[in-house]
């Protein structure tokens, strides 16, 4: 990274250029707030308006992981307008400086529509390795191998990308790390907060990271600190770090009581459903989609109800290489089925595509059958938030997600008396366990 930061040392001082120039997050408004926590509202980017809850789709140096350009209108919009950015994935390719002289990420992919937001983090490709890290800057785990990213590189990255949302550095660590060690963490991300409030890139509207790890109170004292700060939102990262689930509302609790209400919270490292609605019942508007390129690349689809009132015993009875809340479409039961995924899926892939062709595909080692997957995953997932926003406004948000958590365990607990459990079963049917509070 040293070498990017000598190439664009004058870069940061010098003013943007209007052309080229990308909006900030022009406004978060709560709509409407069921209690204190969970809400519904709105985040504008230009003439787009995206309804929180929403997901952030993952993506690859900007595009997602298998849908190409063309098929991105394909998804349900404006909902699908919000893209996950992780800076580290351009160090492979083009410099900072190039993307610069292009006039940043969104016309590098050639998505000017879509809201862009940047955060160093994406739990698939650059993934935070508290061990490298020290007082200079935060560790990843990357394609390139392992990186030392300081503030001041990183402010170059994001003032060449220039995105509508960025959020800070944050020194994340595992739960098993010691007191001291968190403590630490937590000291270095509130430092290097102001690093980059001091260098102001000028571009884009910043998140203040939140990290403490598995302790109430470093948690507490660092969304204090960083609510002092005059910051756009916030970034609430180190979940998905080895944390027990069933700690994990007290902790989004300590963090969002002490946060305005009239800022927008972004957070990674929560994927599936339970995660979602026990992100949501604490007060959470953005979540990453890494679940879904997860699913995708193990050949899962999405077939889970999205009955309105959370009801999830309405399956069908289950098949080989299925559990009914998703199908293994590399089983081959589907290989003559001339279905689609799901009959009443409104997706690109469920009115063109039959299950047995994407077996085909899979068996054949074709990539179209990731990109068809990731198209109605991410449809499903996208409904899946539409269903849970119209759940808040009616106010009967409590009632769906008990109702959801509760069917979902049952159903599963079915499935294990049949002996059909795979391991990402195993691991699903213990978050419902701690979901469940």
């Amino acid at each position: 990274l040293q070498k990017y930061s000598k190439t664009k040392t004058g870069f940061m001082q010098q003013p943007i250029h209007k052309e080229g120039f990308i909006e900030k997050m022009k406004l978060f408004e709560v709509k409407k707030a069921w209690s204190s926590s969970v809400r519904i509202g709105a985040l504008e980017f230009g003439n787009c308006s995206i309804e929180t809850p929403a997901l952030l789709l993952s993506t690859r140096k900007g595009l997602p992981h298998f849908t190409p350009p063309d098929l991105l209108p394909s998804l349900p919009s404006p909902d699908s307008h919000l893209l996950q950015v992780s800076p580290l994935h351009f160090l492979e390719g083009l410099s900072p400086a190039t993307i610069a002289k292009i006039g940043g990420v969104h016309k590098l992919i050639a998505l000017h529509d879509y809201g862009i937001a940047a955060v160093a983090r994406d739990s698939i490709y650059s993934l935070p390795e508290s061990k490298g890290a020290n007082k200079f800057g935060a560790t990843f785990e990357t394609p390139c191998g392992r990186l030392l990213v300081k503030p001041k590189d990183y402010l170059v990255m994001i003032s060449c990308m220039r995105p509508n949302i960025w959020a800070t550095l944050a020194d994340e660590v595992p739960a098993w790390v010691s007191d001291k060690r968190n403590k630490t963490s937590v000291d270095r991300t509130l430092r290097w907060l102001d690093d980059c409030l001091e260098l102001d890139p000028a571009v884009g509207s910043v998140f203040g990271a939140i990290v403490g790890g598995p302790s109430l109170d470093e948690r507490k004292r660092c969304a204090e600190e960083v609510a002092k700060r005059n910051v756009a939102g916030y970034w609430i990262g180190g979940f998905g770090l080895g944390e027990a689930i069933d700690e994990r509302p007290a902790l989004l609790c300590a963090i969002v009581d002490v946060l305005p209400n009239e800022k927008p919270r972004m957070i990674c490292g929560l994927g599936l459903p339970e995660e979602i609605l026990q992100g949501i019942a604490a007060g959470i508007d953005l979540f990453d989609s890494s679940y879904i390129y997860t699913l995708t690349l193990g050949g899962f689809a999405l077939t889970f109800s999205l009955d309105k009132n959370g009801n999830q015993d309405n399956f069908q009875p289950s098949q080989i290489g299925s559990d009914s809340s998703k199908i293994n479409l590399r089983a081959t039961v589907y290989r003559k089925d001339m279905s689609p995924i799901l009959g009443d899926c409104t997706c690109h892939t469920c009115q063109n595509y039959t299950k047995a062709y994407i077996n085909h595909l899979f068996n054949t080692h074709e990539m179209l059958a990731q990109t068809l997957l990731e198209i109605h995953n991410t449809h499903h997932y996208l409904r899946f938030f539409r269903v849970i926003r119209e759940a808040i406004q009616e106010g009967r948000f409590e009632e769906y997600r008990q109702t959801f958590i509760e069917s979902r365990r049952g159903h599963y607990e079915r499935v294990v008396v049949c002996g059909d459990v795979g391991w990402f079963d195993r691991i699903s049917r213990f978050v419902f366990k701690c979901c469940a509070f």
